[in-house]
């Protein structure tokens, strides 16, 4: 009910600034859930993006099939974009699964999107992937690319076939009130990933999926991520990074206030052992809660997901400074703490302060390799720096 009153707020306050209003199902648009609407919606996007002045995209209330659909600009003023209703995708999963997206918005500066439900209707997708054979690559389900100035706020996702929402290339993006849900046993449908992207916020998000709940990928500075609530999920990842020989890093990244319950990991930063130009530094994670969390805290420098053909090289990201502040909760393995790091670009810097992280069984442990820094405070486990 809350959530209704405050997407009803938003509309009244959209239409009381003079913004034009372009209603989808004014240009063809059904609420019947099977009617393709994906015209309707590319030509009401066309008509608020050449408006001279803010304009509004709007989808009531009902239920509106969409197939790939591309909202692309520059755009000659704002554009906001209210959906009331939900959006669905197309129950065959090969309609969507060979384009690797399904909703984009690129090369856009002063957008907002508000509310709204997505459903990618992924399943069919998970199986394939799972036990078939000539699967599509898949899409992921919301993506903003190359944009700036941008808000994102109240949407939820379900059932995307990949990762439900992509910051690509953007700068100044706030992302807030987002609400993530998918099966545990989905592969890669990670909830947020952030990559190529400066000056992005996220606040305030309940994440559900088979993968990490954000993740951060090369080439994401000064990224703020307060009040998240994971689980279940692989927990915050920075990474995978060092996977290309030339990349670019990942720097001024703050984790505040949130909450992971059941989750596979806590906080982690994770890189491939090869030579990269990569790195990961001026990392906080702090005020974090863990329940009943497998690996809480965790540096992999030889992360391998198949298990397969891993590279060996002792070589990876460069990781310093990182700081954990203030993290407690309870872990569903001994090892609270694990600091895996490369023996040619160890991990340095590390600072860790009040850390209290209980194990049902009995004590906690930490385990490190080549991880240097220093401890103070409450530390359970003790620390191995």
């Amino acid at each position: 009910m809350a959530k209704l009153i405050m997407l009803s707020l938003c509309f009244l306050a959209i239409f009381s600034s003079a913004n034009a209003a372009i209603s989808v199902v004014n240009l063809g648009a059904k609420s019947d859930g099977q009617t393709d609407s994906t015209s309707a919606f590319l030509k009401a996007w066309t008509t608020v993006c050449n408006s001279a002045h803010p304009a509004t995209m709007y989808v009531p209330k009902g239920t509106f099939l969409v197939k790939t659909a591309v909202f692309s600009g520059p755009c000659k003023s704002k554009v906001s974009v209210l959906i009331a209703g939900t959006i669905v995708a197309p129950s065959n999963y090969q309609i969507i699964g060979q384009t690797g997206f399904w909703i984009l918005f690129i090369k856009i500066n002063g957008l907002s999107i508000h509310g709204g439900t997505i459903d990618a209707k992924g399943a069919g997708f998970w199986a394939c992937r799972t036990t078939g054979s000539n699967c599509p690559s898949g899409s992921r389900s919301f993506t903003i690319m190359a944009s700036s100035n941008v808000l994102l706020s109240g949407l939820t996702s379900i059932n995307s076939q990949l990762i439900h929402v992509e910051i690509n290339g953007c700068t100044n993006v706030m992302v807030r009130n987002i609400k993530v849900s998918a099966l545990t046993q989905s592969l890669n449908t990670d909830g947020i990933h952030v990559e190529q992207s400066t000056g992005v916020t996220i606040i305030n998000c309940a994440i559900k999926t088979g993968d990490d709940c954000i993740s951060i990928g090369p080439g994401t500075r000064n990224l703020w991520i307060q009040r998240i609530a994971c689980g279940p999920g692989h927990g915050i990842s920075i990474g995978s990074l060092g996977n290309k020989a030339t990349e670019d890093g990942v720097q001024n990244v703050t984790v505040t206030s949130a909450v992971f319950t059941e989750t596979m990991n806590g906080v982690r930063i994770k890189s491939w052992a090869k030579q990269s130009t990569g790195f990961a530094r001026d990392i906080i994670f702090r005020n974090i809660v863990m329940k009943n969390v497998s690996n809480p805290i965790v540096i992999d420098q030889t992360y391998c997901p198949s298990g397969n053909n891993c590279p060996t090289k002792s070589y990876g990201v460069k990781i310093s400074p990182v700081t954990y502040l203030n993290i407690k909760g309870t872990s569903s393995q001994q090892i609270a703490v694990n600091f895996d790091c490369s023996s040619t670009n160890p991990c340095s810097g590390i600072r860790m302060k009040n850390i209290d992280i209980t194990y049902h069984n009995g004590a906690t442990t930490s385990s490190c390799s080549n991880a240097g820094g220093t401890s103070s405070g409450v530390m359970i486990p003790a620390s191995c720096l």
